[in-house]
């Protein structure tokens, strides 16, 4: 029997922690919370005292961790090394109680042999001042979404949310889009010209300075004044300048910084990302050597980076590319102010298993993610690149033109690693382009002259990478809620991605505008950050936990009688399309001339009349984009042709929207109810070739449902209507010959296949069978 239980949150960690454990260890996974606040009500009592039920998810969870404590000696509690993690530590071992003798805590910043025993030869207590930290964030969540929300179901429609970082969130991607909405583009224009020395190659200089000014040519008609000046002036070299330049390395990713670049690089979500370092610091199975975790905890805002990791990175560094690559002394790079140094920086923990020698045993996306985090990881520990750089200022009467010179010198950290940066469009391809020979008062000559106009650009949209950017650099979120802070907004339809890009939706907008009329005070991006800094203190000791709650509920529920006064009844009238749509400002009902509001139903948001409740009452409706010139979309074909009427009686059809999107539906319903799918028709079923076990004649097809969920069914239906979830594997079961199997994949156990006969019970891991 085994003395010793170690409780961690993952089953995938339970596998890789096995294999480094004795006989003497037990291993069991929590599976993330235990505990939390009631669904049904607030689950506060006086004070700000949370009430913690355990989740009826987890009661089987909870009767088998206790089981497993009744039989052991010491207890080791080992969920991740965060605030989340303490939390559920602190949660267990108060249901476990009096079932456990002697409890630990111990952390693992990374899941191999040497950190594992290390940490269990020093195990510690559960650190009171990071759970309170953790309570006083989920009180506050609680206190605002539970008094919040039902505020925006009475005012415009039920299922919505408001929460203390989402909701800020929510902000800055609208803010950022009035100011998109509001730019006016200015004209500008861009002179250069393309010269020739005696020795090639030919070169391409800027317009610099005109009179020795900064130039700024804002029309056409000074553009070609420019140019003629230009065509008809000697071009003479006024100035020529040589330095060498350093590029430094980065640090190593913290997990904001390795999500921008996963965005970057590989067009990874934020939440995607995270999964995929989840699974890599978990564990993967290594071909002989089991299971093992292959990077360090990915939740951080550390660069620090342990000392013998930094020994190991030097050794691989002066054997790979040479002594010349090291500098002098190891690099140590400063974290930013309030940042968590008990974790260390996202780097490999394994130095012998370079990229190259795990592809085959991860997935493609999982190794496009290690081989990023361990270029990271080796460039952060290697010389600077070292550029030669000129700089010519080349004369032509009034005008100085610029052409600068990059060429590399040393490659340094570039021979490893070099990120991905978006050039700016003013920043052409000429910057760092190689220079012929030149001197002081040398003659060239003019090739050809280049003009361009251009037009100042509203500054775009965000992208998860530049949303998770703005977030952190304004003090908002930490690591571990970058993640779901994005999906929320996705989820609860009040942003839209648009070519990768957020684009608040006509509800965003609205609920923003609501928040803004009473809550402005707290949902902005300056008390967001203070309070993120006073869940800091809490952890640091420095404040009292059920303080910072109280002092935001003061203000909070001040707020919450001004917007429940303030707020306009939406659900009811309705919102006026200008005030979410300023470019309609001025339409008008095409029935009746009364003024178009916006109402959300059930299946979104939509334009309608808003004497819809008025005498005599008008019911028009159409979609809330507008066509190009701003009258209201018509019902009329995506070509802007008139709709075929209905192919089974003759009817108009007329545009309806549904909870799956909109539709052409005949108007002659119920009698009629013949519908037709707007945009392209869906793909043909993939047929799978394996005869249908129930009506023998058709095979089973690979279709999607209405929600885009895959299943797989006959290719009789309606006629049978066998179908399943699990793939059809064509492979007899060898229990109980039934003519195919199918394939399941869990979090908890991976991919298995299955015998789909009732009674039969036959499953095998995937993994375990291509090994055999």
């Amino acid at each position: 029997m085994a003395k010793n239980l170690i409780i961690v949150e993952s089953p995938a960690k339970t596998r890789t922690l096995k294999k480094f454990l004795g006989r003497d260890w037990a291993v069991e996974a929590s599976v993330g919370h235990v505990r939390d606040l009631p669904k049904k009500d607030m689950g506060l009592g006086p004070g700000f005292e949370p009430k913690y039920a355990v989740l009826a998810a987890k009661k089987e969870v909870v009767q088998k961790l206790k089981a497993a404590a009744r039989k052991a000696e010491r207890i080791y509690l080992a969920p991740d090394p965060d605030r989340e993690g303490e939390a559920i530590a602190w949660h267990i071992a108060e249901i476990l109680g009096k079932e456990a003798k002697e409890i630990h805590r111990v952390t693992f910043n990374e899941i191999t042999k040497s950190a594992v025993l290390k940490s269990l030869a020093q195990p510690g207590s559960i650190d009171r001042a990071r759970v309170d930290a953790q309570q006083a964030r989920r009180v506050l969540d609680r206190l605002m979404g539970f008094k919040l929300s039902p505020l925006l179901w009475e005012k415009v429609k039920r299922g919505l949310s408001a929460g203390r970082v989402q909701s800020v969130a929510l902000k800055m991607v609208c803010d950022r889009q009035a100011e998109i909405d509001a730019f006016a583009p200015v004209e500008y224009w861009l002179l250069g010209a393309r010269l020739e020395a005696s020795a090639p190659p030919p070169f391409y200089a800027k317009l610099h300075q005109l009179d020795g000014r900064k130039a700024e040519v804002g029309d056409g008609d000074s553009a070609a004044r420019i140019a003629g000046e230009l065509e008809a002036a000697t071009f003479r070299v006024a100035a020529v300048e040589r330095k060498e330049s350093r590029q430094n390395p980065s640090p190593p990713f913290i997990t904001s910084r390795l999500q921008q670049e996963a965005a970057r690089r590989f067009g990874f979500s934020v939440k995607r990302t995270m999964a995929i370092a989840q699974g890599l610091y978990e564990g993967r199975e290594i071909g002989d050597r089991g299971q093992l975790g292959l990077i360090t905890y990915m939740r951080t805002d550390s660069t620090r980076v342990a000392d013998e990791a930094i020994v190991a990175v030097r050794d691989l560094i002066a054997a790979t590319y040479g002594a010349e690559a090291l500098p002098d002394k190891p690099r140590r790079y400063s974290s930013k102010r309030g940042a968590q140094d008990a974790h260390e920086a996202i780097r490999p923990t394994y130095f012998d298993l370079p990229p190259d020698a795990v592809a085959p045993h991860l997935k493609p996306e999982e190794l496009r993610l290690y081989r990023l985090v361990w270029e990271r990881f080796v460039a952060s520990q290697m010389n600077p690149a070292i550029f030669d750089v000129t700089q010519v200022d080349v004369e032509a009467g009034r005008a100085t033109l610029r052409a600068t010179g990059k060429t590399l010198k040393r490659p340094g950290f570039l021979a490893v690693y070099q990120e991905v940066v978006e050039k700016l469009e003013s920043e052409g391809d000429e910057e760092g382009a190689t220079l012929p020979p030149l001197e002081v008062g040398q003659e060239l000559t003019l090739l050809e002259l280049d003009r361009q106009q251009k037009f100042t650009q509203p500054p775009p949209q965000f992208s998860e990478a530049t949303l998770v950017k703005a977030l952190e650099e304004n003090g908002i979120g930490r690591p571990s809620t970058y993640a779901a802070i994005l999906s929320t907004l996705s989820e609860r339809e009040y942003a839209e991605k648009v070519e990768g890009r957020f684009r608040p939706t006509a509800l965003g907008k609205l609920v923003h505008r609501l928040l803004q009329s009473g809550f402005e005070d707290i949902i902005n991006e300056g008390y967001t950050a203070r309070l993120e800094e006073e869940l800091d203190e809490i952890e640091e000791g420095k404040l009292p936990w059920k303080q910072a709650v109280e002092e935001f509920d003061e203000k909070f529920s001040r707020d919450l009688a001004r917007g429940t006064e303030r707020w306009p009844d939406v659900k009811v009238s309705g919102i006026g399309l200008a005030e979410l749509f300023p470019a309609r400002a001025g339409e008008r009902c095409p029935k009746c001339g009364r003024e178009l509001v916006v109402r959300f139903g059930r299946y979104g948001g939509f334009v309608g009349c808003s004497g819809y409740r008025e005498e005599p009452s008008c019911d028009y409706t159409s979609d809330l984009e507008p066509k190009a010139d701003g009258a209201a979309t018509p019902a009329a074909g995506e070509d802007g042709a008139e709709i075929e009427p209905c192919e089974k009686c003759g009817r108009p059809m007329a545009l309806r929207r549904s909870r799956f999107g909109s539709f052409y539906g005949c108007t002659g319903y119920p009698e009629c109810k013949n519908i037709r799918r707007i945009g392209p028709a869906p793909a043909a079923p993939k047929d799978l070739g394996i005869a249908c076990p129930e009506c023998k004649q058709g095979t089973l097809q690979e279709k999607r449902s209405r929600r885009g969920k895959i299943f797989y069914s006959c290719s009789r239906y309606p006629d049978c209507k066998f179908a399943l979830w699990n793939r059809p594997i064509a492979e007899a079961c060898p229990r109980c010959g039934h003519p195919f199997l199918t394939e399941k994949t869990t979090k908890r156990k991976g991919t298995q296949r299955l015998c789909p006969a009732e009674g039969c019970g036959y499953s095998i891991d995937v993994e375990a069978d291509n090994a055999g």
